[in-house]
């Protein structure tokens, strides 16, 4: 039963978090080991900086957006 309960915890904070435009690094770390090891990990500001121009359009030809 903890065992569900914590899984649901960390699936609705993960839910909240990409709710709220908060990228979730851990879980970016965890797919990025067991899927593409061969792969580099991006750091943390590297993911962040990514994440919002992903977002937000960074300049990158994609309107930014205000709202």
């Amino acid at each position: 039963m903890f065992n569900d309960l914590s899984r649901m915890g960390k699936y609705l904070g993960q839910a909240a978090r990409m709710l709220v435009g908060m990228p979730d690094y851990d879980t970016y770390v965890e797919h990025m080991r067991s899927k593409h090891p061969d792969q580099p990990v991006m750091s943390y500001e590297d993911f962040f900086r990514e994440r919002q121009d992903a977002r937000y359009g960074g300049g990158k030809g994609r309107p930014v957006r205000c709202c």
